[in-house]
């Protein structure tokens, strides 16, 4: 499979002219600056060279690394720009900014819309516009540098065609490879290093920022200030650290022409030039819309519930915030109270369930904490997260993996005839509850790979789905479905080598392994050949992993903190694909089904709550400047709406 890209939709090329007409009026024209001739080493670099081969060559060819740098060039003043910036915030009907406070521009567009193709287009036209060769784009992760590294390779056809065979050269900055930086300086044509924050945000201990004789016995950061490069910032958000953070410091050690930074969700919106939010993508129907299936337990409340949050020792007062089901003026609902010793629960809920159900003891010491709760016929003794009268959470769980599988194979009836693969992902809270490793290093499965294997031989011997199963082999259908994306690392285990399947951020070498395969076998992915359709994951897949064909999101885990319940489902908003590449539109395909274990209301309102605090919509409210991108009517047409009286 090839993955095929429009060249014309008219959102995307709106962005891409919001960040070009910023610099309108822009002579095309470049700086060049002299690149520092390389001593030849001696003393302790030449023992450490030798006089062998590595030596001789550098040697040999010191004229050649001599050269001449070459960089972007501005001639526009700051009144012309921000002339410019206000008359792209207009006809894009964004507040104009009053004034030119940084060289910062954000494009603000929902997951899923094209974000990277929009950013990768618009090097290649401030390039044909106003000669500019030279840019960085900078991500949080190695996650995101493998996807952004992905969509280069996948994309160099496409822009090529586009762009009359303009030659190009990118590259992930790898300390061990400093030469390229010396490249990036002194080549004619486009350059794009990708790099994540960790590389450029550590002076003390960044090649970065020393002497290398592999740049000709520059430092790095000195050959990228030279050439003004043009920054291009993928979910800022992540890569600032906040807005003195050492990420943002960093951005601006390198001397940037300008930086234009690229998100969903903006921490800070600095000079906004295009915005394509949540609802505008919803309603010109640019992301699958989203459906909940709701795994929360109706009725449940007919027994006392009591979960054990956290206790507290505060000037001499013991306390405990306890998870209750509490009578409101909606009904009965889950609220987190905070009791003491003595305290009836009947009371504090005004239920009667919770009839002689008091706190007993509550002890706070460091690693024995528990709240003992005292009902009718004993006494129980809850630790932190330990609940009385809940419902089994396994048993939960196993519903939750057996509806996302049932709505997973009725989209593939549906949608497998068309062409299309479906693909589920499911989020989990602890990597070994789906895989581990015996005490002899073997591997073994968790709960829920072993729950999984168990529905899906269960629901795949349904008779509505048999169609899909002729002449399959059930058993070994069940365990080629699915798999994990955990990083990989290596562990001693008596006297075996083995690989333990771990969850760490995603910006560490240890999580090239895991993103490699996931990142550059996209198309592979999508393939119907490929048996692979069930992902699961913990946190490794969030920004910087989007496969347009997952149409199924199961959290297995709480979505409780800021952005990650659209961080989740973001990864399936993107419309699918069929096996020619081709994109689908139209809801009747592109539905997310999200699986959680919050109610359909509850759901949908702190997703529009989280939306509203990213973004900043305001839902039925019409801000004043989003009425200048409206066109007036002439004098004219006023005249003859009057004559008819309208």
């Amino acid at each position: 499979m090839k993955l095929h890209f429009e060249p014309d939709l008219d959102f995307q090329l709106a962005a891409v002219e919001a960040v070009c007409d910023l610099f309108r009026g822009q002579e095309i024209c470049r700086t060049e600056f002299t690149v520092t001739r390389p001593r030849v080493p001696h003393g302790p670099v030449q023992r450490e060279l030798g006089s062998g081969p590595a030596y001789n060559e550098l040697k040999t060819n010191k004229k050649i690394l001599d050269g001449l740098g070459i960089g972007n060039r501005l001639t526009l003043l700051d009144d012309e720009i921000l002339k410019n910036l206000n008359e792209v915030q207009l006809r894009n009907g964004l507040p104009p900014s009053p004034a030119l406070a940084s060289g910062d521009f954000t494009v603000e567009m929902e997951t899923g819309t094209g974000k990277t193709y929009v950013y990768l287009r618009t090097i290649f036209e401030l390039n044909k516009r106003y000669g500019f060769t030279k840019f960085i784009i900078v991500v949080p992760s190695v996650a995101i540098k493998e996807g952004v590294d992905k969509s280069i390779q996948i994309m160099k056809d496409h822009f090529r065609s586009l762009y009359a065979n303009t030659t190009f050269d990118s590259f992930l900055y790898d300390s061990s490879k400093l030469e390229q930086v010396r490249n990036f300086a002194t080549s004619a044509q486009i350059q794009i290093m990708v790099v994540t924050v960790g590389a450029i945000n550590k002076k003390d201990v960044n090649n970065i920022y020393s002497d290398s004789e592999r740049t000709g016995g520059e430092k790095p950061i000195d050959l990228i200030r030279a050439t003004r490069p043009i920054l291009i910032v993928d979910e800022p958000q992540s890569v600032d650290g906040g807005l003195g953070g050492k990420g943002k410091e960093a951005l601006g050690a390198m001397n940037p022409l300008c930086t234009l930074r690229y998100s969903a969700t903006h921490a800070d919106k600095h000079h906004m030039v295009y915005r394509l939010d949540a609802v505008d993508a919803y309603e010109r129907k640019l992301v699958k819309q989203i459906e909940v299936a709701s795994a929360a337990i109706e009725g449940g409340h007919n027994k006392p519930y009591v979960k054990l949050l956290s206790v507290s020792n505060k000037r001499g007062v013991i306390t405990a915030k306890v998870e209750l089901d509490v009578q409101k003026k909606s009904g009965v609902g889950r609220k987190e109270v905070t009791v003491q010793d003595g305290d009836d629960l009947e009371q504090t809920t005004e239920r009667g369930v919770y009839q002689n159900c008091r706190v007993g003891e509550i002890r706070v010491e460091k690693g024995n904490e528990f709240l003992e709760l005292r009902v009718p016929g004993g006494q129980h003794f809850l630790r932190l997260g330990e609940s009385f009268g809940d419902v089994d959470p396994l048993a939960l769980k196993r519903q939750m993996i057996r509806r996302t599988i049932k709505e997973h194979l009725d989209k593939e009836k549906r949608l497998r005839p068309q062409g299309i693969k479906v693909l589920s992902l499911f989020f989990i809270d602890v990597v070994e509850k789906y895989r581990m490793y015996d005490t002899d290093g073997q591997p073994a499965k968790g709960e829920y790979a072993r729950i999984f294997e168990e529905e899906y031989r269960r629901l795949a011997d349904h008779p509505d789905y048999r169609t899909l199963f002729q002449e399959v082999d059930l058993a070994a259908s069940a365990e080629e479905v699915h798999d994990g994306y955990f990083s990989i690392d290596k562990k001693k285990v008596g006297s075996q080598t083995v690989k333990v399947f771990r969850d760490t951020r995603g910006d560490t070498k240890a999580d090239d392994d895991t993103y490699n395969l996931i990142m550059r076998d996209k198309e592979k992915l999508l393939s119907l050949e490929t048996p692979l359709k069930f992902i699961f994951s913990h946190s490794a897949l969030r920004e910087g992993w989007d496969n347009p064909n997952v149409f199924q999101v199961c959290a297995l885990r709480e979505m409780g903190t800021e952005r990650e319940r659209r961080q989740t489902i973001g990864r399936g908003l993107r419309l699918c694909v069929n096996q020619n590449g081709e994109r689908l539109r139209g809801f009747d395909i592109n539905t997310l089904t999200a699986i959680a274990t919050e109610r359909y209301e509850l759901f949908a309102e702190n997703l529009q709550k989280e939306i509203e605090q990213d973004t900043g919509i305001r839902f039925g409210i019409v801000e004043l400047h989003q009425f200048a991108a409206i066109p007036e009517m002439g004098d004219g047409c006023r005249r003859r709406n009057r004559s008819d009286g309208r």
